[in-house]
């Protein structure tokens, strides 16, 4: 991690831009881009739930509402399970 400006002592992560994957959802192709901290996540989650990463990312598609992009729902499915998993200590 790289340490921006010591008065705010934020330190940011490894980042990289943007990564466009293609993913099948009901035998229709679409594709989604997110990090790639967000596309190794959503393996690990998919990969405890027993599920492939393209079967989570059906699920989370199939439940999100309508007005919320994929990626963006995503990203939030990520976010709240690993403050889930962190909470649970």
């Amino acid at each position: 991690m790289t340490r921006i400006n010591a008065m705010t002592d934020l330190t940011l992560p490894p980042m990289t831009p943007p990564i466009k994957r293609s993913v099948t959802i009901d035998g229709h192709r679409t594709s989604v881009s997110l990090e790639d901290a967000f596309w190794r996540e959503l393996a690990v989650l998919a990969d405890a739930r027993g599920q492939t990463r393209a079967q989570l990312i059906g699920q989370i598609d199939h439940t999100r509402p309508p007005e919320v992009g994929l990626a963006t729902a995503l990203r939030l499915v990520v976010l709240a399970e690993t403050r889930a998993m962190q909470a649970d200590g």
